[in-house]
């Protein structure tokens, strides 16, 4: 493979932390390291605020942001693996915040907003108040999670418990309009033809996708963040294609829950959809013309070098 460079790629939320910031005030642990630094507004020694200060008549000019955290010891084991097939990172990017764009809609853009990724291992949250955003975290569950359920609690394969599972995928046994019999192809217990319900099956279905959005709204609940969310959107192959998740979400969560409806979804089919927005986010940066940002994973890193260099590439490219 010949050698690559100025590649970005995308994280989950696992290990990284975002915090508004005040550069006299900013400290990074040691074993934290910046990838990011995503700006909010702009502040012209008048008061105004400007999305673009560029060509305004101003002597001061405040900017305030978020500082993207990563841990230290990721960003170094991603790096490595890449660096092994000839690949070099450039940058690292928290996918709720490269997804913020494509999968809500016009209003939900400026709205506050809780986006759920629950793809197969992982399930990825990011809040935003309007395009500020506020908070990003990762549980490690998602749709693999309940179709080892299903193959444990029923005895049967992995590859037989997701098929079930696509085709009774339901996500609150309440809403089972029929409850058939469903015979069992590869069940490994003493009975030598065993058949279940359908509404045993939604049932594990259901425990497993309650416990998601449970442990969810314990994070946002002790992080005094719930109140401020108007709408959860979600997305991800883990959950959208189960019927009733938005329902299950509601009920759990208590605020209202939709199924994402952004130009993403309709456009770009899911098993793509991360490496588009991540292509597009990088695209639609002031510096993505010419990047020059390497990921720094030395101990001596220097905060203000990082920050200033990101400030200059908003200003000069």
């Amino acid at each position: 493979m010949k050698e690559a460079k100025d590649r970005f790629v995308g994280i989950t939320s696992k290990d990284v932390n975002s915090a508004m910031f005040q550069i006299k005030d900013i400290e990074v642990p040691e074993d934290k390291v910046v990838i990011d630094v995503i700006k909010n507004q702009f502040v012209l020694d008048n008061g105004r605020i400007v999305e673009d200060p560029v060509g305004a008549l101003s002597s001061t000019v405040t900017l305030t942001g978020q500082v993207i955290l990563a841990d230290r010891s990721y960003v170094r084991q991603l790096t490595s693996i890449f660096k092994k097939v000839n690949i070099e990172i450039d940058g690292i990017i928290p996918n709720v915040v490269a997804q913020r764009s494509l999968i809500l809609d016009v209003n939900e853009l400026n709205d506050n907003v809780m986006i759920l990724d629950i793809g197969a291992g992982n399930t990825d949250i990011g809040i935003f108040s309007g395009s500020t955003f506020l908070y990003t975290n990762t549980i490690s569950l998602g749709g693999d999670n309940i179709t080892s359920d299903i193959s444990q609690v029923f005895y049967i394969s992995d590859e037989e418990a997701e098929k079930l599972k696509r085709q009774y995928a339901l996500a609150l046994k309440s809403f089972i309009d029929n409850d058939t019999d469903i015979m069992l192809t590869t069940y490994s217990g003493d009975e030598r033809n065993k058949t279940i319900k359908s509404s045993e099956l939604i049932e594990v279905i259901e425990a497993r996708i309650e416990e998601i959005f449970s442990l969810v709204n314990k994070q946002i609940t002790n992080l005094g963040i719930k109140s401020n969310i108007n709408n959860v959107i979600l997305t991800g192959q883990g959950i959208t294609s189960i019927s009733r998740s938005d329902v299950a979400g509601k009920i759990v969560l208590n605020i209202p829950v939709k199924i994402a409806t952004g130009r993403m979804v309709s456009t770009v089919k899911p098993a793509f959809r991360s490496s588009y927005a991540l292509v597009n986010y990088v695209a639609n940066r002031p510096y993505a013309k010419n990047v020059a940002s390497k990921i720094d994973i030395k101990s001596n890193e220097n905060f203000m070098k990082t920050l200033l260099e990101r400030i200059k590439e908003f200003f000069y490219t």
